[in-house]
């Protein structure tokens, strides 16, 4: 939870120096599957033993989503090199993390 609320920061600092266009299209997009992925930990979080892994599979496909529709922004020159480098390695160490709690359960 910490890591992926440290991601979203960054993002957000990054986000507010977006082209007007791209800030209101595709960033709404990245930042709405931030805050859902946050939201379904957090459930995951409180949740029974039993309900856990669900709520990880959710996790896992949210981040999935974010990390696609990053590359789309990097990839129409919207996000450069180094903030996508940033976000795309914090990103694979939350997936990691993740992939760990998939293990657990």
């Amino acid at each position: 939870m910490q890591k992926l609320t440290e991601s979203y920061l960054l993002w957000h600092g990054f986000s507010l120096q977006l082209p007007r266009l791209v800030r209101y299209n595709l960033g709404i997009k990245i930042d709405n599957l931030f805050t859902e992925t946050l939201e379904i930990i957090l459930m995951a979080k409180y949740t029974t033993k039993e309900n856990k892994l669900s709520f990880i599979n959710q996790a896992a496909i949210k981040l999935d989503s974010l990390k696609f529709f990053l590359k789309i922004l990097w990839q129409t020159k919207s996000l450069d090199n180094k903030k996508y480098l940033q976000l795309s390695e914090a990103l694979d160490e939350i997936g990691k993390i993740i992939g760990g709690w998939k293990k657990l359960f």
